[in-house]
Protein backbone atom coordinates (compact mmCIF):
# COMPACT_ATOMS: atom_id res chain seq x y z
CA UNK A 1 0.00 0.00 0.00
CA UNK A 2 1.48 3.41 -0.62
CA UNK A 3 2.94 5.66 2.04
CA UNK A 4 0.02 7.83 3.48
CA UNK A 5 2.33 10.76 3.18
CA UNK A 6 1.38 14.04 5.09
CA UNK A 7 2.62 17.26 3.04
CA UNK A 8 1.17 20.51 3.66
CA UNK A 9 -1.79 21.36 1.39
CA UNK A 10 -1.71 23.58 -1.59
CA UNK A 11 -4.13 25.76 -3.59
CA UNK A 12 -4.56 25.34 -7.21
CA UNK A 13 -5.78 27.82 -9.52
CA UNK A 14 -8.32 26.66 -11.93
CA UNK A 15 -9.91 29.27 -13.74
CA UNK A 16 -11.91 31.37 -11.52
CA UNK A 17 -11.81 28.86 -8.47
CA UNK A 18 -9.26 28.22 -5.96
CA UNK A 19 -9.24 24.46 -5.32
CA UNK A 20 -7.38 23.35 -2.01
CA UNK A 21 -4.91 20.13 -2.71
CA UNK A 22 -4.34 18.29 0.74
CA UNK A 23 -1.39 15.57 0.93
CA UNK A 24 -0.39 16.43 -2.85
CA UNK A 25 2.86 14.35 -2.50
CA UNK A 26 0.83 11.18 -1.37
CA UNK A 27 1.89 8.68 -3.83
CA UNK A 28 -0.92 7.28 -5.97
CA UNK A 29 1.02 5.22 -8.51
CA UNK A 30 4.40 3.34 -6.18
CA UNK A 31 5.59 2.02 -9.70
CA UNK A 32 6.36 5.31 -11.62
CA UNK A 33 6.20 7.38 -8.35
CA UNK A 34 3.14 9.59 -9.05
CA UNK A 35 1.60 11.72 -6.73
CA UNK A 36 -1.89 13.61 -5.87
CA UNK A 37 -0.25 16.48 -7.54
CA UNK A 38 0.63 15.05 -10.39
CA UNK A 39 -2.71 13.44 -11.10
CA UNK A 40 -4.07 17.11 -10.61
CA UNK A 41 -1.59 18.45 -12.93
CA UNK A 42 -2.65 15.92 -15.66
CA UNK A 43 -6.15 16.60 -15.38
CA UNK A 44 -5.24 20.29 -15.79
CA UNK A 45 -3.32 19.35 -18.57
CA UNK A 46 -5.88 17.70 -20.49
CA UNK A 47 -8.85 20.39 -19.43
CA UNK A 48 -10.47 20.73 -22.15
CA UNK A 49 -10.99 17.56 -23.49
CA UNK A 50 -11.88 16.08 -19.90
CA UNK A 51 -14.43 18.26 -19.59
CA UNK A 52 -15.68 17.66 -22.96
CA UNK A 53 -15.99 13.69 -21.82
CA UNK A 54 -17.91 14.90 -18.44
CA UNK A 55 -19.93 17.87 -19.52
CA UNK A 56 -23.58 17.92 -17.75
CA UNK A 57 -23.56 14.01 -17.37
CA UNK A 58 -23.78 12.28 -13.87
CA UNK A 59 -20.88 10.57 -12.85
CA UNK A 60 -19.47 8.34 -10.85
CA UNK A 61 -15.95 8.51 -9.18
CA UNK A 62 -13.91 5.93 -8.64
CA UNK A 63 -11.80 6.77 -5.79
CA UNK A 64 -8.33 5.39 -3.91
CA UNK A 65 -7.75 6.97 -0.79
CA UNK A 66 -4.72 5.42 -0.15
CA UNK A 67 -3.71 5.14 -3.89
CA UNK A 68 -3.67 2.34 -6.33
CA UNK A 69 -2.63 -0.27 -4.24
CA UNK A 70 -4.90 0.73 -1.46
CA UNK A 71 -8.80 0.36 -1.20
CA UNK A 72 -11.34 1.28 -4.02
CA UNK A 73 -14.36 3.21 -3.85
CA UNK A 74 -17.26 3.32 -6.17
CA UNK A 75 -18.26 6.44 -5.24
CA UNK A 76 -21.73 7.57 -6.82
CA UNK A 77 -22.99 10.12 -4.33
CA UNK A 78 -21.54 13.40 -4.42
CA UNK A 79 -18.43 12.85 -1.35
CA UNK A 80 -19.36 15.23 1.79
CA UNK A 81 -17.57 18.38 1.58
CA UNK A 82 -18.26 19.68 -1.35
CA UNK A 83 -17.93 23.37 -2.43
CA UNK A 84 -21.72 25.22 -2.89
CA UNK A 85 -20.26 25.76 -7.17
CA UNK A 86 -19.67 22.00 -7.80
CA UNK A 87 -22.96 20.54 -9.54
CA UNK A 88 -24.69 17.64 -9.16
CA UNK A 89 -27.29 15.18 -11.67
CA UNK A 90 -29.98 13.94 -9.62
CA UNK A 91 -30.75 10.17 -10.60
CA UNK A 92 -33.04 7.70 -9.30
CA UNK A 93 -32.07 3.57 -9.16
CA UNK A 94 -35.66 2.20 -9.05
CA UNK A 95 -34.59 -1.25 -8.69
CA UNK A 96 -33.61 -0.11 -4.99
CA UNK A 97 -35.66 2.29 -4.15
CA UNK A 98 -32.48 5.39 -3.94
CA UNK A 99 -32.21 8.07 -5.26
CA UNK A 100 -28.59 10.01 -5.72
CA UNK A 101 -27.00 13.67 -6.66
CA UNK A 102 -23.83 12.44 -8.50
CA UNK A 103 -21.57 14.72 -9.58
CA UNK A 104 -22.14 16.63 -13.13
CA UNK A 105 -19.38 18.18 -14.07
CA UNK A 106 -19.62 21.94 -16.13
CA UNK A 107 -15.88 23.04 -15.31
CA UNK A 108 -12.52 21.64 -14.67
CA UNK A 109 -12.56 22.94 -11.16
CA UNK A 110 -14.83 20.27 -10.16
CA UNK A 111 -12.67 17.60 -11.57
CA UNK A 112 -9.95 18.92 -9.38
CA UNK A 113 -11.75 18.66 -6.66
CA UNK A 114 -12.90 15.47 -7.28
CA UNK A 115 -9.08 14.56 -7.34
CA UNK A 116 -8.95 16.62 -3.68
CA UNK A 117 -11.49 13.91 -2.58
CA UNK A 118 -8.69 10.79 -3.98
CA UNK A 119 -10.39 10.33 -7.36
CA UNK A 120 -8.74 8.56 -10.19
CA UNK A 121 -11.54 7.56 -12.62
CA UNK A 122 -14.11 9.10 -13.90
CA UNK A 123 -17.22 6.78 -15.19
CA UNK A 124 -19.86 9.40 -16.80
CA UNK A 125 -23.12 7.92 -17.71
CA UNK A 126 -23.72 8.53 -21.32
CA UNK A 127 -27.08 10.43 -20.65
CA UNK A 128 -26.99 14.28 -19.88
CA UNK A 129 -28.67 15.60 -16.87
CA UNK A 130 -31.44 17.71 -18.72
CA UNK A 131 -32.80 14.39 -19.31
CA UNK A 132 -31.14 11.62 -17.56
CA UNK A 133 -33.68 8.72 -19.02
CA UNK A 134 -32.35 9.30 -22.80
CA UNK A 135 -28.55 8.57 -23.75
CA UNK A 136 -27.41 10.79 -26.47
CA UNK A 137 -23.90 8.78 -26.55
CA UNK A 138 -24.03 5.14 -27.76
CA UNK A 139 -21.06 3.42 -26.75
CA UNK A 140 -19.31 0.78 -28.33
CA UNK A 141 -16.81 -1.19 -26.36
CA UNK A 142 -14.70 -4.03 -27.49
CA UNK A 143 -13.39 -6.11 -24.88
CA UNK A 144 -11.45 -8.20 -25.49
CA UNK A 145 -11.89 -12.19 -23.69
CA UNK A 146 -9.11 -13.58 -21.29
CA UNK A 147 -7.17 -15.32 -24.20
CA UNK A 148 -7.77 -12.34 -27.21
CA UNK A 149 -4.33 -10.35 -28.09
CA UNK A 150 -5.26 -6.81 -28.88
CA UNK A 151 -4.39 -7.47 -32.48
CA UNK A 152 -7.67 -9.22 -32.75
CA UNK A 153 -9.47 -6.30 -30.89
CA UNK A 154 -7.73 -3.92 -33.28
CA UNK A 155 -9.43 -6.04 -36.26
CA UNK A 156 -12.59 -5.50 -34.79
CA UNK A 157 -12.32 -2.20 -34.20
CA UNK A 158 -11.65 -2.33 -38.09
CA UNK A 159 -14.84 -4.07 -39.23
CA UNK A 160 -16.99 -1.65 -37.03
CA UNK A 161 -15.33 1.19 -38.59
CA UNK A 162 -16.84 -0.47 -41.72
CA UNK A 163 -20.07 -0.63 -40.09
CA UNK A 164 -20.72 2.67 -39.03
CA UNK A 165 -19.30 3.72 -42.27
CA UNK A 166 -22.13 2.17 -44.41
CA UNK A 167 -24.70 3.63 -41.70
CA UNK A 168 -23.43 6.86 -42.30
CA UNK A 169 -22.23 7.10 -38.57
CA UNK A 170 -19.41 8.88 -37.23
CA UNK A 171 -17.42 6.99 -34.38
CA UNK A 172 -14.89 8.29 -31.99
CA UNK A 173 -12.20 5.90 -31.27
CA UNK A 174 -10.24 5.67 -28.12
CA UNK A 175 -7.94 3.42 -26.16
CA UNK A 176 -9.63 2.31 -22.67
CA UNK A 177 -7.00 2.16 -20.31
CA UNK A 178 -7.06 -1.44 -19.80
CA UNK A 179 -6.81 -3.91 -22.69
CA UNK A 180 -9.82 -2.77 -25.18
CA UNK A 181 -11.12 -0.27 -27.47
CA UNK A 182 -14.19 2.29 -27.17
CA UNK A 183 -16.10 3.83 -29.78
CA UNK A 184 -18.67 6.40 -28.98
CA UNK A 185 -21.39 7.98 -31.53
CA UNK A 186 -23.26 10.94 -30.79
CA UNK A 187 -26.99 10.52 -31.19
CA UNK A 188 -29.98 12.22 -30.68
CA UNK A 189 -31.29 12.27 -26.95
CA UNK A 190 -34.75 10.67 -28.92
CA UNK A 191 -34.92 6.68 -26.82
CA UNK A 192 -34.71 5.19 -23.82
CA UNK A 193 -32.21 3.28 -22.49
CA UNK A 194 -33.86 0.19 -23.52
CA UNK A 195 -33.85 1.29 -27.11
CA UNK A 196 -29.97 2.69 -27.41
CA UNK A 197 -29.04 -0.85 -25.94
CA UNK A 198 -31.52 -3.17 -28.27
CA UNK A 199 -29.74 -1.02 -31.24
CA UNK A 200 -26.10 -1.37 -29.89
CA UNK A 201 -26.92 -5.58 -29.92
CA UNK A 202 -28.14 -4.99 -33.14
CA UNK A 203 -24.83 -3.36 -34.37
CA UNK A 204 -22.70 -5.86 -32.71
CA UNK A 205 -24.86 -8.51 -34.32
CA UNK A 206 -24.26 -6.84 -37.71
CA UNK A 207 -20.18 -6.71 -36.64
CA UNK A 208 -19.72 -10.39 -35.23
CA UNK A 209 -21.60 -11.86 -38.55
CA UNK A 210 -18.45 -9.94 -40.44
CA UNK A 211 -15.87 -11.53 -38.47
CA UNK A 212 -17.46 -14.42 -36.45
CA UNK A 213 -14.06 -15.80 -35.70
CA UNK A 214 -13.05 -12.69 -34.14
CA UNK A 215 -16.11 -11.38 -32.31
CA UNK A 216 -18.89 -12.45 -30.69
CA UNK A 217 -21.79 -11.02 -28.69
CA UNK A 218 -22.62 -14.38 -26.31
CA UNK A 219 -23.71 -13.13 -22.98
CA UNK A 220 -23.01 -15.05 -20.35
CA UNK A 221 -18.90 -15.19 -20.46
CA UNK A 222 -18.75 -18.74 -19.48
CA UNK A 223 -20.23 -19.54 -23.00
CA UNK A 224 -17.63 -17.18 -24.69
CA UNK A 225 -14.39 -18.37 -27.13
CA UNK A 226 -11.78 -16.68 -24.67
CA UNK A 227 -10.04 -15.76 -27.91
CA UNK A 228 -12.69 -13.56 -29.35
CA UNK A 229 -13.68 -9.90 -28.40
CA UNK A 230 -17.35 -9.25 -26.82
CA UNK A 231 -18.85 -6.03 -28.21
CA UNK A 232 -20.63 -5.22 -25.77
CA UNK A 233 -24.07 -3.90 -26.27
CA UNK A 234 -24.61 -3.82 -22.37
CA UNK A 235 -22.53 -0.90 -22.12
CA UNK A 236 -25.69 1.04 -23.03
CA UNK A 237 -27.93 0.08 -19.87
CA UNK A 238 -28.87 2.26 -17.61
CA UNK A 239 -26.52 3.19 -15.02
CA UNK A 240 -24.04 1.31 -17.04
CA UNK A 241 -20.60 3.89 -16.75
CA UNK A 242 -16.96 3.25 -18.52
CA UNK A 243 -14.47 5.25 -17.97
CA UNK A 244 -14.52 8.79 -19.86
CA UNK A 245 -12.11 9.59 -22.45
CA UNK A 246 -9.05 10.95 -20.60
CA UNK A 247 -9.71 9.43 -17.59
CA UNK A 248 -6.85 8.01 -16.01
CA UNK A 249 -7.32 4.33 -14.62
CA UNK A 250 -6.28 2.70 -11.28
CA UNK A 251 -3.34 0.61 -13.06
CA UNK A 252 0.59 0.78 -11.91
CA UNK A 253 1.51 2.31 -15.12
CA UNK A 254 -0.67 5.29 -14.53
CA UNK A 255 -2.57 4.54 -17.90
CA UNK A 256 -5.21 6.56 -19.69
CA UNK A 257 -8.35 5.86 -21.81
CA UNK A 258 -6.29 7.73 -24.89
CA UNK A 259 -8.68 9.71 -27.88
CA UNK A 260 -7.62 8.38 -31.15
CA UNK A 261 -8.04 8.99 -34.86
CA UNK A 262 -9.02 5.65 -37.30
CA UNK A 263 -5.85 5.78 -38.87
CA UNK A 264 -4.10 5.34 -35.22
CA UNK A 265 -6.09 2.38 -34.47
CA UNK A 266 -4.14 -0.67 -36.80
CA UNK A 267 -1.21 0.10 -34.86
CA UNK A 268 -1.58 1.82 -31.77
CA UNK A 269 -0.31 0.56 -28.21
CA UNK A 270 -2.60 1.32 -25.55
CA UNK A 271 0.41 1.39 -22.96
CA UNK A 272 1.77 4.61 -24.83
CA UNK A 273 -0.61 6.32 -23.15
CA UNK A 274 0.27 7.40 -19.48
CA UNK A 275 -0.47 10.39 -17.05
CA UNK A 276 3.15 11.46 -18.38
CA UNK A 277 3.03 11.04 -22.28
CA UNK A 278 -0.35 12.52 -22.84
CA UNK A 279 -0.22 16.43 -21.74
CA UNK A 280 2.40 16.79 -24.61
CA UNK A 281 0.22 14.82 -27.02
CA UNK A 282 -2.89 16.88 -25.95
CA UNK A 283 -0.99 19.77 -26.42
CA UNK A 284 0.34 19.16 -29.41
CA UNK A 285 -3.17 17.59 -31.17
CA UNK A 286 -5.89 19.19 -28.69
CA UNK A 287 -9.00 17.42 -27.84
CA UNK A 288 -9.48 14.56 -30.86
CA UNK A 289 -13.03 13.96 -29.47
CA UNK A 290 -14.09 17.68 -30.18
CA UNK A 291 -16.07 17.42 -32.72
CA UNK A 292 -18.24 14.84 -31.36
CA UNK A 293 -21.38 16.99 -30.53
CA UNK A 294 -21.41 18.14 -34.70
CA UNK A 295 -21.87 14.64 -35.82
CA UNK A 296 -25.03 13.14 -34.48
CA UNK A 297 -26.71 10.21 -35.64
CA UNK A 298 -30.27 8.58 -35.64
CA UNK A 299 -30.54 5.26 -34.93
CA UNK A 300 -33.56 4.14 -36.21
CA UNK A 301 -31.57 2.03 -38.81
CA UNK A 302 -30.30 0.08 -36.21
CA UNK A 303 -33.49 -0.24 -34.93
CA UNK A 304 -34.69 -1.50 -38.14
CA UNK A 305 -32.12 -4.09 -38.17
CA UNK A 306 -33.10 -5.56 -34.40
CA UNK A 307 -36.74 -6.03 -35.55
CA UNK A 308 -35.08 -7.82 -38.35
CA UNK A 309 -33.29 -9.90 -36.08
CA UNK A 310 -36.01 -10.64 -33.69
CA UNK A 311 -37.96 -11.28 -36.91
CA UNK A 312 -35.73 -14.36 -37.97
CA UNK A 313 -35.28 -15.69 -34.51
CA UNK A 314 -32.68 -14.14 -32.60
CA UNK A 315 -33.20 -13.38 -28.62
CA UNK A 316 -33.04 -10.71 -27.23
CA UNK A 317 -30.14 -10.60 -24.26
CA UNK A 318 -31.14 -10.88 -20.41
CA UNK A 319 -32.57 -7.67 -19.38
CA UNK A 320 -29.40 -6.12 -17.39
CA UNK A 321 -29.45 -5.64 -13.52
CA UNK A 322 -30.10 -1.55 -12.57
Amino acid sequence: MAASSKSPAIELQVGERSVRLSNPDRVYFPEGGHTKLDLANYYLSVGDGIVNALRERPCMLHRFPEGIEGEKVHQKRLPRGAPDWVETAHVTFPRWNRTADELCVTELASVIWAVQMSTVEFHPWNSRRSDVERPDEWRIDLDPGEECDFTTVQRVAGVAQEVLDEIGATGWPKTTGSKGLHVYVRIAPDHGFGDVRRAALAFAREVERRTPQDATTTWWRKDRDPTAVFVDFNQNARDHTIAAAYSVRGRPDARVSAPLTWAEVPDVDPANFTIVTMPERFADLGDLHAGIDDAVFDIAPLLEWAERDEAAGAEPAPEPED
